[in-house]
């Protein structure tokens, strides 16, 4: 039977899948580097977010490891050159959080157009300026994003209207 380390915080869903498919999961969120390399010899795979960082020597200690799965976007917490030169497919989940990300971004965007940020932190300050955070009412209009950006440092705000 195949074995599976989850070493990050996963869904219930997800051991339930496992066990599903016959696959046998140790759910060990938090744990160690030391702990990690102690026991990774013993996994066909791992399952991470991104709070475990898989380096090239604890893929090298994994003389298992067949496949890591990150459930999420990226891979930067994992040595991708380490896992290909041993062998191990990386795999991630690049859709998984598209949706919440969609929500999260419409919500962002209307947060400024009603100036919240700024409200919030005026009024944190003890002020009540009530009249200074109007913002701008979004029925009737269109709010949207033009473009792509490539990534975070591409982000820039425009001047309001």
């Amino acid at each position: 039977m195949p074995r599976v380390l989850i070493a990050d915080k996963l869904s219930p869903a997800a051991l339930a899948t496992f066990s599903e498919r016959c696959v046998e999961a140790d759910a060990r969120p938090g744990i160690s580097k030391v702990a990690l390399l102690a026991i990774v010899a013993d996994y066909d795979a791992i399952a991470v977010r991104s709070a475990t960082k898989l380096t090239a020597d604890v893929i090298n200690a994994a003389k298992r490891l067949k496949v890591i799965g990150r459930a999420g976007i990226g891979v930067d917490n994992i040595d991708v050159d380490a896992a290909t030169a041993a062998g191990v497919i990386v795999m991630n989940a690049p859709f998984g959080n598209s949706i919440t990300t969609a929500e999260h971004t419409i919500a962002l965007l209307m947060a400024l157009a009603r100036d919240i940020p700024a409200a919030n932190v005026s009024t944190h300050s003890g002020r009540w300026e009530k009249d200074r955070f109007v913002g701008t009412e979004l029925y009737g209009k269109t709010l949207g994003i033009i473009g792509a950006a490539t990534s975070a440092r591409s982000w820039r705000t425009a001047p309001r209207a």
